[in-house]
């Protein structure tokens, strides 16, 4: 499906925040399905009327099975910009992650390290340093419970691949859906339940305070939950 302004979160001269639709790819790998990237290309060269194609830069990434905010850049200098606010840890990130599983404590900072298993695309967590792991650091809080599912609101500090999944199931919480970090098969969902919820930073151009927030999916599930859906 193509992308929309119903999609668009946020536009300026040099940004652009769209609501990603869970199984939606970021960026083109070695398949065939579109990306996002791709979208985003279309939509800004059909919008402006830009013959050549219109510049699209991917400032982050989320994993295909998740879905919200995600930042585009239109220029070379909000794309370098940006890209140096998240390597410095600049921006504040806000996850909405559903979990069967309640975890032992309601509020907690997570502290791991993390290794990269390529042959089966996950992320494992350790409680040491070592070689060829890195860090990782988030913060959660139980926020609500509806129908014998959690809510968490999860405030990730370093920005790794399969972060949150991995350090989540870490503590017995796999997200729904998940099954590839534990989240017991069956389930009819095809994506995870998993959203960018918030991202807060100052822009790299305006320098002015950004605040943006993504609606939750409207699909029969995510639906539940608008009742803690307050900013």
């Amino acid at each position: 499906m193509p992308i929309t302004d119903n999609d668009v979160i946020y536009e300026d001269n040099h940004l652009l925040a769209i609501n990603k639709r869970a199984g939606y790819l970021v960026q083109a790998d070695t398949g065939n399905d579109e990306s996002m990237e791709q979208m985003v290309n279309t939509y800004l060269t059909r919008k402006y009327s830009k013959p050549n194609g219109a510049f699209v830069g991917v400032v982050h990434r989320l994993d295909r099975p998740v879905s919200g905010l995600i930042l585009f850049a239109k220029t070379s200098k909000g794309l370098e910009r940006m890209q140096q606010i998240f390597r410095d840890r600049e921006i504040k990130k806000t996850y909405w992650a559903v979990v069967r599983n309640p975890p032992e404590v309601v509020e907690k900072k997570l502290v791991n390290w993390l290794s990269r298993d390529r042959t089966q695309n996950i992320t494992k967590v350790h409680q040491e340093a070592a070689d060829g792991r890195v860090y990782a650091e988030l913060s959660y809080k139980l926020i609500g419970q509806i129908d014998g599912y959690y809510l968490l609101e999860v405030y990730p500090l370093t920005g790794r691949t399969h972060q949150i999944r991995a350090q989540l199931a870490s503590i017995g919480c796999p997200i729904v859906g998940d099954h590839k970090y534990g989240y017991p098969r069956g389930s009819l969902r095809r994506t995870i339940c998993l959203h960018a919820r918030k991202l807060e930073f100052v822009h790299p151009i305006k320098k002015e305070t950004v605040v943006l927030y993504a609606e939750l999916p409207k699909d029969g599930f995510w639906d539940r939950f608008e009742v803690f859906n307050i900013r």
